[in-house]
Formats: structure tokens, sequence, C-alpha cells
């Protein structure tokens, strides 16, 4: 099923004078988490890969929901979405073991391929006592969230991919090789120019780009794992229910083509179109569209 979006207008904050800005990205991260808009409980939980923060909120009884983060965004990025998601679901919202953010990979075992991510994501699970939950994940967060959902599907109630980049088609060459020279020696001038580019013009919040500038120039961090987009065979076996939201401005991914190949493959997926986003603006930009579509997809039962 496809459906487009309509552009709703959001609050953004502004730090056109870089000398209001949070001087280090520990400064910044804190910030953003502290205007969020419900109350919120980090907690750091060991496990044999590293200790991770996960950012708590919502009813302490009110069904499970796991947001997975893009590359570099941290789970701040979800700062425009809490409100909504925390309002019927105990939300858990993790630092991806070893990116940018508060959850070093630091423990005995490396984290080295998909497969330790996958244990990792058991460990979390666990430590909360989910048996199963709604997961939701944005970009780097989406091919984390698909590849829990195949490898653990009765742990994963519905499934929410927020434009995936890698699942259902390939990144453009176009953006990866301007993005290349950030990749290769990420600043956090570098960062900005990047986020600028990717979104055209369409706002971001600048708090958080802040965090995702500040964390890029950030070290040590450990070597990303990229999964491998899943064998077509696996996803035609997936039978939980998904939402595919894509950003319409994105320069990351023909969101035709990714649209295209998640109706193909999965069995029981909804597409909709974000309009007035970029692959980098969602899940900020057009919250309101963005939160509806998430409160409507996970408040159905299976």
């Amino acid at each position: 099923m496809v459906d487009d979006a309509h552009t709703d207008s959001t609050d953004f904050t502004d730090f056109t004078d870089f000398t209001r800005a949070p001087a280090s990205f520990s400064a910044a991260y804190d910030a953003v988490l502290a205007a969020w808009p419900v109350p919120v409980e980090p907690v750091d939980v060991r496990t044999d890969f590293g200790t991770t923060r996960v950012n708590v909120c919502g009813p302490a009884d009110a069904p499970p929901l796991v947001l997975l983060p893009g590359g570099g965004t941290t789970s701040t990025v979800w700062h425009a979405n809490v409100a909504e998601l925390a309002a019927t679901h105990r939300v858990y919202a993790p630092d991806i073991l070893g990116d940018v953010g508060h959850s070093p990979a630091d423990g005995p075992r490396p984290v080295t391929k998909l497969a330790d991510l996958m244990d990792w994501l058991d460990t979390l699970l666990s430590h909360f006592d989910i048996d199963a939950a709604d997961v939701c994940g944005y970009s780097y967060g989406a091919q984390i969230a698909l590849g829990y959902a195949l490898h653990a599907p009765d742990r994963v109630r519905r499934l929410a991919l927020i434009d995936p980049n890698n699942c259902f088609a390939g990144m453009k060459p176009g953006y990866l090789l301007h993005a290349l020279p950030f990749l290769i020696r990420p600043t956090a001038a570098r960062a900005r120019a990047h986020l600028a580019w990717e979104s055209g013009g369409l706002p971001l919040d600048a708090a958080w780009r802040e965090v995702y500038a500040l964390g890029a120039a950030r070290t040590p961090r450990a070597k990303v794992v990229m999964a491998r987009r899943p064998p077509a065979d696996r996803l035609r076996e997936l039978t939980v229910p998904t939402l595919v939201l894509l950003a319409r401005q994105s320069k990351v991914h023909d969101i035709e083509r990714v649209r295209a190949g998640a109706e193909r493959l999965l069995p029981d997926v909804e597409c909709a179109v974000i309009d007035g986003a970029s692959h980098h603006g969602l899940p900020m930009a057009n919250a309101k569209d963005v939160n509806r579509r998430l409160g409507a997809f996970f408040a159905a039962r299976v």
C-alpha cells in the first residue's frame, strides 16, 4: 500500500550564532536530552560487547517500543517523536553500540559483524524483561532493525523503517562520492556542510545538528558494522507487519526503488512518502505526520 504525506510545520531551535552553541559533544547531547518533552531516564546496560546507554521514557506498564537511531545521530534524534510515542509505549532508545553516543564498544567481545549486534539487542531486550517489542529504526538503525526482525521475528511485534538505506535498494553513487571526504576524515565543519548539502535547505533542528557535528569529530569511535542487503528469499519469508517511511527529498537513495523493493519482497508492508523531508531530516522534519503514521501503525494489533 502506498500513500503520500503532506507537509506540516515544525519548530526548530536556532543556533545561527555558534558562540551560543554547546562547546562539547556531551554538552550538546545533554542539552537536547534535557529538552525532550517527556521525562527520560538514562540507563546504562552492561553487555559482553560494552556498556549501552538507553534513554527510557513512557509508562512503565505500556507496550515496549525500541527506537534505533541512524549512524552518528544518537538516540537524541528522536526528540520530535518521543512525546507522541511515549504516550502509548514504554520507549527504549539506545545509542548504537560502538557508534557516536554513550555506548562504547569496550567489552571483552568485539563487535565485528551483524550477528554481534543481534546478540547485543537480544541482551538489551532481556535486560528489560522484554519478550517482544515494537521496533523502529532510522537509516542505519533501520538496517539493524530489519536484521533483528529476520534474526528474531518472534521478538518483533511490528517493524517501522524510516528512510532505510541498503535494505531494499542501494545508495546513490553520487551521495557516496559527496560523503567520502566526511567519511574518511570527519570533522564538525564537514558534518555541518554534509547535512546542509543533503538537506537542500530543508529545516534541521539546530541543537540536534550540533550533536551530530560534534559527535562526528569525537574519537575514539569503533568501526561501524555495515550490514549487507538481506537476501530476497529471506525478506519474502518475513511475516512481521512492516511500515516503510521514505523522505521525499532524500539524496541517499532513489526512494522509488526502495519503495518498489519493499513492496516486491515483503509480504506485509505499507509504504508512505513524507514530503518536506530529507534523509537526514527524518524523523524530525514533518514530525506531526511521521508521528501520526507511527502511532497508527503501532496501535494496530497483530
